[in-house]
């Protein structure tokens, strides 16, 4: 596509076309920098010989980009270009001489000393030496300031490391209002971002240490565009609409190189591998920047062949470097690419003042009056804008920049545990898009059964006035997929939510309401694009087939109490930050269990330490609590909100599609939720299904599988509402009493050799032998209960033995008697247990009886008799 920049759509010129921004992206890499010199040079020297027959002045990179930045050997080069205002003849004139300045001997040879600490292998002197003498013979001085407080046409900005947080910090040639200003001389910042780790010492700023910012951003370009829209839109951050050229030139492509496994090859080769590879970030970066990439307004410049034997610090290979980047330069693909770029810029005649979004909005407005009326834009959403939402910036940025980047899916399906906030997010998400893409229509259908989603399609055939609507004899799922594969039904996207049953999608299950399956009704259109959200994994990856899916998770802390002050406003969080964090943790980050928990609290006017409280309370209280209902308007008016309702549902769905799942969670509801060993499990017919029942309960986010698939949690209140369930269903004494007899039937005995495998059991035979729902004289359990006391008793965990076996002792006095030889042997190691405790007291009559039972029954010339004897002494 020809540019210029962006079509004409009225009589006034675009002024994106002459006063739009110019943004100037530069890798690090070390000496190959020259590369991006030699880049940047080309493209200077063609646009000045196009300024000659008009008798335009020659400019250098500062008159042209209204911003660069740059990291490591990008940052040094960008404050030459920017903050020095050399032309690029000047910069590569004094980069190969501090290059061959610093580079030219090594300080050591190994990356780190004999302590193992990372230790610099070059001169830090000579880097700040051959920088300071850089400023001096720019004609500026040494101890000048980066940001001197003058305005000047081209922002400058460098990035770096912060040593203790690890996170990028940007140093600045100007001030921001709304961010910090880390006062640095021109020296301190170009010695900051250039400290490249095993290379240079960290750089001190006042109190900070800063070190080479290629290990945070070695490709610079989303730094670049966060601070460009920190200056020009730092409101709407919709930076795309004001860049005329976003040019980014790399250091050459470093190959791919496999992890070193020697920690000497790894601190002096990998890292710097890590720090200069660049192409994930420019394979993102392009796709995200689709449209200006396609309409000659961004442009990614990076030598591919050539460079990649050339070490960061290798000065001597300026020959090979300058060779490499010409055949890559006379590609005709880079020339073409060339071109389109001088003819980019030469279009600009003035930088862009920080009010330029006002003029683009003006221009908008006017383009906006004088275009033909366009079909109207149709919005079909039954909820308001949720006010109160929070986070989840992680998903919804790369969600939208899927469903709007050319070539992108057709389909996505966002999935998660129920509760955890699908539909909220694709709210929030719909909303963003209606104000970001103003000509899309939205359509909102409700997939939970046959008859929500034929009485939505209804609704929208209805709203758009469809021929035949109205008409019985009509389907209205056939005239929606008709008119939207139409391109004149323009841009749309068309949401699919509670998308859970496969069944009614594909007809699997042979359901007599569907003649034929639904997916056979889906819409196709260049323009469409269609989002489904599930609670299972399987079901989405069903739907969108070659689409993409996204797994909604858990809040993070911090969100989930911003969430929770949100919902609690009467209450200060922060006068409760202890219990804040606490509650927050207790329902497990989970939004619908906070959102739940705000509305009992500002209901019943209660504390937040009144609410833990509850939840401290036993098991039934608690879902009692959680099965509270509630009032919520991002959710449907006809469905039950408590968490404990909503899985429910899953279970009931898990239960008809996968009995073993069904099983298997009624199994591990019934020991301890956390690292269930697989042995443990209950066995299926064949290891197939084993696998496939665990791929559900993953599938609907119940479970979450450990390293190795050799064990697995479970969600702390799916543990919690399974149980509920089970109760309800007057199962939860059979399964207790199964998970009993598996127990006993796979636990070990207490030989040392056995004692990982007992160690894996234990925590689990210990939840079931607590458990008061099965009998507590129960043979089976009484088993289990002397097998798990000897296993603690060889952990020395004496204490816990100690309670079993008075069980157990109690239980084969009743049942066998007390002259059976099963009683006698608990006895003498009850008594046995005493004695390692130190119980002396409480060992001897049990000792003494013992005795006397062995001498009545054994006779007093009996081993067993002889040894309760030696006991005793």
């Amino acid at each position: 596509m020809q540019q210029s920049v962006s079509a004409q759509r009225n009589d006034e010129p675009n002024p994106l076309d002459s006063r739009g921004l110019c943004l100037l992206s530069l890798d690090g890499g070390g000496v190959r920098g020259l590369s991006t010199l030699y880049i940047l040079k080309r493209i200077m020297d063609r646009l000045n010989d196009k300024r000659k027959p008009t008798s335009l002045p020659q400019v250098k990179p500062c008159e042209v980009f209204d911003l660069i930045g740059g990291t490591s050997t990008g940052g040094l080069i960008a404050i030459m270009l920017g903050r020095l205002e050399m032309d690029v003849d000047e910069c590569i004139i004094a980069y190969s001489k501090l290059a061959e300045a610093v580079f030219s001997q090594k300080k050591s040879r190994l990356p780190f000393s004999l302590k193992g600490k990372v230790k610099a292998q070059f001169d830090s002197s000579k880097l700040e030496k051959a920088i300071r003498e850089t400023i001096k013979g720019s004609g500026i001085s040494e101890t000048d300031w980066f940001n001197d407080g003058n305005e000047r046409g081209c922002r400058t900005f460098v990035c770096t490391i912060d040593q203790n947080t690890k996170s990028i910090v940007r140093l600045r040639s100007y001030t921001l209002s709304e961010e910090p200003n880390i006062p640095a001389t021109i020296c301190q910042a170009a010695l900051a971002t250039s400290a490249a780790t095993t290379f240079f010492e960290p750089v001190r700023i006042g109190n900070r240490i800063f070190a080479d910012g290629g290990l945070g951003a070695n490709n610079p370009v989303d730094e670049l565009e966060g601070e460009a829209a920190n200056i020009w839109c730092s409101e709407s951050a919709d930076l795309k609409p004001l860049v005329k050229c976003f040019l980014s030139i790399g250091t050459g492509n470093p190959g791919i190189k496999a992890f070193e496994e020697s920690i000497f090859k790894f601190l002096g080769q990998t890292v710097v591998s890590i720090a200069t590879e660049t192409e994930e970030t420019e394979k993102r970066f392009i796709a995200k920047w689709r449209k200006h990439f396609d309409e000659n307004r961004y442009f990614r410049f990076n030598v591919d062949q050539g460079l990649q034997s050339i070490g960061l610090d290798e000065y001597k290979q300026q020959g090979a470097m300058e060779s490499a980047t010409e055949r890559y330069l006379v590609n005709q693909a880079q020339k073409d690419r060339v071109r389109d770029c001088i003819k980019n810029l030469e279009l600009k005649e003035n930088k862009t003042e920080p009010s330029f979004a006002v003029s683009i909005e003006e221009y908008k407005f006017l383009s906006f009056q004088q275009q033909i009326v366009m079909p109207k834009v149709n919005w079909v959403v039954p909820f308001e804008k949720n006010r109160c939402f929070t986070g989840r910036e992680s998903e919804l940025t790369p969600l939208e920049e899927l469903l709007f980047t050319e070539g992108g899916p057709k389909k996505i399906a966002v999935f998660g545990l129920g509760g955890v906030g699908k539909t909220s997010l694709i709210i929030e998400l719909v909303y963003r898009i209606r104000e970001h893409h103003e000509d899309c229509s939205i359509f909102w259908v409700p997939a939970t059964n046959f008859e929500s989603f034929q009485q939505a399609y209804l609704n929208i055939c209805q709203q758009l006035q469809l021929p035949g609507w109205d008409d019985k004899n009509e389907d209205p799922k056939r005239l929606l997929q008709s008119y939207l594969s139409q391109t004149s039904a323009g841009q749309w996207l068309l949401v699919f939510d509670n998308a859970d049953d496969i069944s009614m999608w594909t007809g699997s299950q042979g359901s007599d309401q569907v003649s034929h399956q639904l997916m056979d009704y889906l819409p196709t259109s260049q323009d469409g694009r269609i989002v489904f959200t599930s609670r299972d994994r399987k079901t989405a990856y069903d739907l969108v087939q070659r689409g993409h899916i996204v797994e909604v998770l858990e809040l993070s802390e911090d969100v989930a109490i911003d969430l929770l002050q949100k919902y609690v406003s009467r209450h200060d969080l922060g006068k409760h930050e202890d219990d804040a964090k606490s509650l927050v943790k207790q329902l497990t980050y989970l939004p619908l269990a906070i959102i739940q928990a705000a509305s009992y609290i500002n209901k019943n006017d209660i504390s937040l330490a009144t609410y833990l409280s509850l939840l401290a309370d036993q098991e039934e209280e608690v879902i009692d609590l959680l099965s509270e209902h509630f009032e919520d308007d991002s959710r449907y008016r006809d469905v039950k909100n408590p968490v404990a309702m909503t899985w429910l549902i899953s279970f009931e769905q898990i239960r008809l599609r996968d009995p073993l799942a069904a099983q298997i969670l009624s199994f591990i509801a019934c020991v301890d939720s956390k690292n269930v060993p697989l042995s443990l499990l209950p066995p299926g017919l064949s290891r197939k299904k084993e696998i496939d029942a665990v791929g559900s309960l993953d599938a609907y986010s119940f479970i979450y599988k450990r390293q190795a698939d050799s064990s697995l949690d479970v969600h702390r209140l799916v543990h919690l509402a399974t149980r509920n369930w089970l109760r309800r269903e007057k199962i939860l004494v059979q399964w207790a009493d199964i998970v009993v007899n598996r127990l006993d039937d796979v636990f070990p005995n207490h030989n040392h050799q056995n004692r990982s495998i007992w160690r894996t059991y234990l925590t689990h035979a210990r939840y079931a032998l607590d458990s008061q729902l099965i009998d507590q004289d129960g043979k089976r359990r009484i088993d289990l209960a002397w097998k798990v006391a000897n296993c603690l008793d060889s952990d020395g965990r004496w204490k816990e033995a100690e309670t079993l076996l008075v069980q157990v002792m109690k239980f084969r006095k009743k049942v066998l008697g007390e002259e059976h030889p099963d009683t006698l042997t608990s006895m003498n190691n009850l008594g046995f247990l005493f004695e390692s405790q130190g119980k002396y007291e409480a060992a001897e009559p049990l000792y003494k009886e013992t005795l006397q039972l062995l001498k009545k029954v054994l006779g007093e010339e009996h081993p067993d008799t002889l040894t309760s004897m030696n006991n005793l002494g």
